[in-house]
């Protein structure tokens, strides 16, 4: 796949470029350190959508949770949200509040703060369903030991997830069949015409929610071929490159043009998730910010490493402009708005219907990154508000949307990068 992206002013070269050689080896450290390779999640909840949920028996789809001892301290503790600074002053609140000599307007500004954070994550302005990290069934998961891979799941219950995210959640109709639907019978040129004359009648707001989940198929894809099971044998695993399942998913004949397209969905969801890296960068160099974990040095480094990654992402010449979102007539746009919004949130419920369990981790981490780089996007004023210190009331990301975000966009850029490695395969092959 070569060439411009429909809906922006970028070109495929220009991302692998900036992905493969500035970005991507910076991304992979950081995502290395302890505040990003510790992710809490409840892979427990029951499928909100249907009962007859197959759980997947094989070894390769099991998540191994992390002893309590694994994970930092710092990282265990409420403070991770925040820095220690706020989180000093909530204490200290406390204990004057207990020795009844609080200073009235101190404690009715920290309640509100502390009641600012806790309904932060039912806010209108998430785009994802949050799992309760609270609950007893959400654990500690280090991702660098449970990497994203090909399990064995696949078939009609892998088919049936997706086609409830395409024909239930992406603004299509009935009639409108999509192309290379394992589940649908009677595919043809015709109905492959009808679905993308259909795709390029929708406004943009709606083709570019269908290209974000097309995209972020496609990248799962591409891991999946990247990271295969090769080898099993009782002596050793090899995982590595299987170039005729990536062919078999991406090949533009094989696929009857279908995968180029894949692909190009791909990098626009790269540019989405890069713009709202580059829009966040306030939030992350407040100076009472900290990535923490309880090891200043290291945090300190972290926090370094970050901002010159934020840094470089600014420096990206060819950002996708999203002031074309959401742009006309005001309560028009506020509905619409609202309706992305909800299918959103939708989709991040259908990954607990997920019957392999490193599949649901991915999914559910992937789809919370994706979300919080869309609520990012569209709160671009109350990020200039915020204030250069204390808590930000209006717009702030807890610990779980800073992991899931870095961690999707690591995802989508070992993608791009793995792209290169197949193309480079490829052509040894010819």
């Amino acid at each position: 796949v070569s060439g411009y992206l429909d809906d922006c002013t970028c070109d495929v070269e220009t991302i692998d470029r900036f992905n493969n050689y500035r970005l991507f080896p910076r991304l992979q450290k950081l995502l290395e350190s302890d505040y990003f390779r510790y992710y809490k999640v409840n892979l427990k909840k029951p499928c909100p959508f249907w009962n007859d949920i197959s759980q997947c028996g094989r070894r390769d789809c099991a998540v191994k949770p992390c002893q309590s001892d694994e994970v930092p301290d710092g990282i265990k503790s409420a403070s991770y949200k925040y820095s220690e600074e706020a989180n000093n002053l909530i204490e200290e609140c406390e204990q004057a509040e207990r020795l009844g000599a609080v200073d009235e307007s101190l404690s009715e500004e920290t309640q509100k703060a502390v009641l600012q954070w806790t309904k932060h994550d039912d806010s209108s302005d998430n785009f994802c369903e949050a799992d309760d990290i609270q609950s007893p069934d959400a654990e500690y998961v280090d991702l660098l030991l449970n990497p994203e891979r090909y399990t064995g799941y696949k078939g009609p219950d892998a088919w049936k997830i997706w086609n409830v995210i395409y024909e239930e959640n992406c603004f299509k109709p009935q009639t409108i069949k999509r192309p290379l639907n394992p589940l649908a019978s009677g595919q043809g040129k015709g109905k492959e015409n009808a679905f993308y004359s259909w795709l390029e009648g929708l406004c943009v707001e709606k083709r570019a929610f269908y290209r974000l989940i097309s995209g972020l198929h496609a990248s799962i894809n591409v891991h999946l071929s990247a990271r295969y099971l090769l080898q099993d044998t009782w002596l050793e695993k090899k995982w590595g490159h299987n170039i005729t399942e990536f062919q078999q998913r991406f090949d533009g004949i094989l696929t009857e043009g279908e995968g180029p397209r894949r692909l190009k969905n791909l990098y626009f969801l790269y540019l989405i998730e890069l713009r709202a890296l580059s829009k966040v960068l306030p939030f992350f160099e407040r100076p009472d910010f900290q990535l923490f974990t309880g090891n200043k040095i290291q945090d300190a480094e972290n926090k370094m490493l970050l901002l010159e990654i934020l840094h470089e992402i600014k420096s990206f010449p060819l950002h996708f402009d999203e002031n074309s979102f959401f742009a006309g007539d005001k309560k028009e746009a506020h509905k619409l708005k609202e309706d992305f919004r909800l299918h959103f949130r939708n989709i991040s419920r259908i990954m607990d219907c997920v019957g392999c369990f490193k599949c649901r981790l991915w999914g559910k981490l992937q789809t919370q990154g994706l979300g919080t780089a869309l609520k990012i996007l569209f709160s671009e004023k109350l990020i200039a508000n915020m204030p250069e210190s204390g808590p930000s009331y209006e717009f702030h990301l807890t610990r779980q949307e800073i992991v899931s975000l870095f961690n999707a966009f690591g995802r989508i850029s070992t993608s791009v990068k793995e792209l290169e490695n197949f193309r480079n395969l490829l052509q040894n092959i010819h």
